[in-house]
């Protein structure tokens, strides 16, 4: 599939098996540079049986990479299985991702087999890997490097055969250096990476995108030949940072279907009002912004070493506004007192014996 083929229009997937019903689960699109840029990457890394890791926000589409990933590899003609791994229990994720035998708990009154199994030849996606709690982190690393599970309940292995797609909306370098994530799983998961920008950042792809669920839920609806006027292409394209992302446009459009009372859609029939960001300022009330334009500052110089230099710049900001506590240092950032230590230490604050409050 060439970039030629895609690039100018959607990407369907209705024949895949198990299409999810929202309208956005249904149709990529590769309108914008940097979306042609990461459809590109995307080609590269599909027919591969490599171990991918998505990220993004929550709304830009990752299941959706996920399945065309899956399209593109070998495994296609197999199983596209999606998992989240923040929708189980602590007590009931291992069994529903490795499987379990009868007897093996309370209400265990048959064997099943677990998702890993269950994707056997195609494509398992698990969502919201940040979410996986700590103890199935270490079984997860297990499965990936000997391509087996054992079922709760059994101590026979058994082969699986899964290509392994992950997604994130989370910073899974800063949950290792928090101590919430395995570092050897997170090397393990990102043999390649997909990163995918916000729809603020593509907005080349924001019109082709409202164009589709347009078109989608105006058959629904029985609605002939929706379209948007110029001033509701002019609202969705520059005065709106869409934080909700695909997702929040969907339902945007669908909303704006249902109110319209043409077919033509207006932009008093999009009610964005309620949803537009907070007015940029400068003020010292607004701390966050300013932060942001420091670091946008700092961008533009292109030091070497810059993300260390600014981690540094962190921990000992924080370490002086605590007093030089080391553990209220590390409630403030969230993280660990030994890595509130290990870091200070590396930045001279500390000698490596007893130095500074506890």
């Amino acid at each position: 599939m060439s970039v030629s083929l895609v690039s100018n229009a959607l990407v369907s997937f209705q024949q895949l098996s198990k299409v999810p019903s929202a309208a956005r689960a249904t149709a990529l699109v590769f309108e914008d540079l940097k979306s042609k840029a990461l459809l590109e990457k995307i080609q590269l890394i599909g027919p591969s049986a490599a171990n991918v890791l998505v990220t993004g926000e929550t709304g830009t589409g990752k299941e959706l990479i996920a399945r065309h990933l899956h399209a593109l590899s070998p495994r296609s003609h197999g199983p596209f299985l999606a998992v989240n791994c923040g929708s189980f229990s602590e007590g009931l994720v291992e069994s529903e991702l490795f499987g379990h035998e009868r007897g093996s708990f309370t209400g265990a009154s048959t064997a099943r087999a677990g998702w890993f199994e269950a994707a056997r030849g195609g494509t398992l996606f698990l969502d919201e890997i940040g979410d996986l709690p700590f103890p199935m982190q270490v079984k997860l690393l297990r499965v990936l490097q000997e391509r087996q599970v054992v079922r709760l309940g059994s101590r026979s292995p058994i082969p699986i055969d899964v290509r392994v797609v992950a997604a994130t909306n989370v910073n899974l370098e800063e949950a290792v250096a928090a101590g919430r994530f395995r570092e050897d799983l997170y090397y393990r998961l990102q043999v390649a990476t997909l990163h995918i920008p916000p729809l603020r950042e593509r907005p080349g792809d924001i019109v082709p995108l409202a164009n589709y669920f347009l078109g989608v839920y105006g058959e629904r609806l029985g609605l002939k030949d929706p379209a948007l006027s110029s001033d509701a292409i002019d609202v969705l394209v520059t005065q709106h940072s869409w934080p909700g992302n695909i997702r929040e446009l969907e339902n945007v459009i669908h909303h704006a279907l249902l109110v319209c009372r043409e077919t033509v859609v207006g932009p008093d029939d999009l009610r964005l009002s309620s949803l537009r960001p907070r007015p940029a300022t400068n003020s010292p009330a607004d701390p966050e912004r300013g932060l942001h334009a420091a670091l946008l500052a700092l961008f533009e110089e292109t030091r070497p070493n810059l993300y260390a230099s600014i981690e540094a710049a962190v921990m000992k900001a924080a370490y002086e506004f605590c007093d030089r506590n080391q553990l209220q240092t590390a409630k403030l950032l969230g993280i660990s007192r030994n890595i509130v230590r290990a870091r200070l230490i590396e930045y001279g604050e500390l000698k490596s014996g007893r130095s500074g409050r506890p």
